[in-house]
């Protein structure tokens, strides 16, 4: 699962974009200011950075500054309404991968991204998993076995991808929450289980699969 810092402070312009590239199988962290943006950063290490150039508090720029002095790695791409040759050169000399102006196409930005993750070595995640005698469709967020097919929600989705990509071993609580819930004050531990009791009843018709509680400690994903 490819992990995107997304650097916005367009709330409505960050909601839409954000929920386009999760529809698409990203997993899609936002904030809204460059402060925030190097403490997600430095905390979470993502695999690309999607940065807005003019926000409050640190800009875009002064962002891919501060993170190049120690991450040469992590593609940066900016996007912005700044259209002038030199803004384009100066985004490129402090370290971006690409510059996209606004406004664009969700399409366009996502090849972008993909470009930029091949260029620096990474593989987009499959849009498709396969768990015993079931596939799951991360895309279309289908849980598809035999002829029948269940609709999961954007969370279930990412909970059971996680799972799956981490077979046999322990995923922790405290990881799932801080990941997909961090944001959400209203989320607890008990919600979690809510959450993994519903994606065990999604696996009953194949035996084999189970899910095991480590009391204390997380869940695991196993096939028989």
């Amino acid at each position: 699962m490819t992990n995107i810092l997304y650097v916005e402070d367009e709330e409505s312009l960050a909601m839409i974009v954000s929920d386009s590239l999760q529809a698409h199988g990203f997993m899609v962290r936002h904030v809204t200011n460059g402060q925030q943006a190097l403490v997600f950063h430095n905390k979470y290490r993502p695999d690309i950075i999607v940065l807005d150039v003019m926000m409050p508090l640190m800009d875009g720029f002064t962002v891919a500054k501060e993170i190049r002095k120690t991450d040469l790695l992590t593609p940066i791409i900016f996007l912005t309404a700044m259209t002038q040759t030199e803004d384009v050169v100066a985004g490129f000399k402090l370290g971006a991968n690409d510059y996209i102006r606004k406004p664009f196409k969700i399409e366009e930005l996502i090849v972008r991204i993909e470009a930029a993750l091949k260029k620096n070595g990474q593989s987009m995640a499959p849009s498709k998993l396969i768990i015993g005698d079931y596939t799951l469709d991360c895309i279309k967020s289908l849980l598809t076995f035999g002829d029948s097919s269940e609709k999961l929600s954007y969370r279930e989705v990412e909970l059971l991808k996680r799972l799956i990509e981490q077979k046999d071993k322990v995923v922790p609580r405290d990881e799932i929450i801080r990941t997909y819930w961090s944001n959400d004050t209203y989320f607890t531990g008990r919600s979690l289980d809510v959450f993994i009791s519903r994606i065990r009843k999604y696996l009953a018709q194949d035996e084999r699969i189970k899910i095991s509680n480590i009391r204390g400690v997380g869940y695991m994903l196993s096939v028989d």
